[in-house]
């Protein structure tokens, strides 16, 4: 059975919303905390003269982890950010396109769709049903691509609809294609398995806050040793033109943006290490196992078909998305929390409603049952 007791939430909410912001184990808390309560001891010396080397092994330990160099990879707050610096250092012009799909997450959506206004370049939302196989995932993609397609924009793993997309072949073929590939994975970190070398895209971004069980506040983006160049920091700061350049002119553009509060990035470190103390792989097939059969009681509840294609295609992990009928996802929500004390997001896509579950380690079977028996009550009434 897992143990709770390393996490610090509410034990009177069922929390199957893991997926969203995460959930930090105290072991890896209390080290987050002792790094604030080192820097305030004496500011001036952690983060003038010792923030640089600390950084360093920081980011040693997170490339290791991912399959990457680390002079390759900077710390930044979450993916968004990542994708901000991306978008702004493109030179896009009239009509170059962006190929993506129609699940992306809605900051990124907002994000390009900014930088089409203002180059007149084109946002192309490739439509996916849900259900989709996953040959048939890469073929809608990639007939869509005509000789204007600059960029390949992926998630790697989708917040609306939970779909483990199958990005690398189309990373390959983008590549092959002189494309920009770019796969936001902020789902994937301590949830699937990454190997950037393998994986070889131009950039990908991960949040450590989600899966991984890191401080809020600590992501990734890893960038192509070719593609760095034509990168552009999003805060310009003293590792610009540096008085002390490293062996990196990307991780002296990227790393540095003035006073901030450094700790989550340098407490990632102990939330690799506190995963893997947990045999990380046997927690994940328990949680997928949790997962599936959580999934499989909402179908039989609601007699709603399955949102994903049983082709072989490993669509899920550790979450996934269940449909509801017609209801309006806002109240509902709300109900589900204000009267059952279930915290798992509901919402609208497109014409359908889905309900997300996150099985992280601290769920248990009983929380499973705890949100069965609130949808037979909010589903009868």
């Amino acid at each position: 059975m897992p143990d709770r007791s390393p996490f610090l939430l509410d034990p009177d909410v069922v929390f199957l919303n893991h997926g969203s912001f995460g959930a930090v184990p105290a072991p890896v808390f209390e080290t987050y905390q002792a790094l604030q309560r080192e820097m305030e001891l004496q500011p001036v010396r952690w983060l003038q003269r010792e923030a640089e080397d600390r950084l360093a092994v920081a980011r040693a330990h997170l490339a290791r982890y991912v399959g990457a160099d680390a002079d390759d990879l900077v710390y930044v707050p979450n993916p968004t950010t990542a994708v901000n610096m991306v978008v702004k250092s493109l030179q896009l012009g009239h009509g170059d396109e962006i190929l993506t799909t129609d699940h992306e997450y809605g900051a990124m959506d907002r994000t390009w769709r900014w930088v089409c206004g203002r180059t007149g370049a084109v946002y192309r939302r490739v439509h996916i049903p849900l259900g989709v196989t996953a040959d048939e995932f890469v073929d809608r993609v990639w007939r869509e691509r005509t000789d204007r397609t600059r960029v390949l924009f992926l998630s790697h793993l989708t917040s609306a609809t939970a779909m483990r997309f199958p990005v690398e072949e189309l990373v390959r073929r983008g590549r092959d294609a002189g494309l920009l590939t770019i796969v936001d994975g902020a789902h994937v970190p301590g949830h699937l398995p990454l190997d950037l070398r393998a994986l070889d895209c131009d950039v990908y971004t991960g949040a450590n806050h989600k899966w991984l069980c890191a401080p809020k506040g600590s992501a990734f983006v890893a960038v192509r040793r070719e593609v760095q160049p034509m990168l552009e920091p999003l805060v310009v700061s003293w590792g610009w033109e540096s008085d002390h350049p490293s062996d990196s002119t990307f991780v002296d553009h990227h790393e540095w943006q003035g006073t901030r509060d450094l700790s989550a990035f340098l407490a990632t470190p102990a939330a690799i290490d506190w995963t893997v103390a947990q045999d990380w792989p046997a927690v994940q097939v328990r949680c997928h196992d949790l997962l599936v059969d959580a999934c499989r009681r909402v179908e039989e509840l609601t007699g709603l078909a399955p949102v994903y294609a049983d082709d072989g295609f490993p669509w899920t992990a550790q979450l996934a998305v269940v449909r509801l009928p017609d209801v309006d996802p806002v109240g509902f929500k709300r109900r589900l929390y204000d009267e059952h004390r279930v915290e798992a997001p509901v919402h609208r896509f497109r014409d359908e409603v889905l309900l997300r579950i996150s099985i992280a380690p601290y769920n248990v079977p009983d929380d499973v049952d705890a949100l069965v028996a609130a949808l037979r009550v909010l589903l009868g009434s």
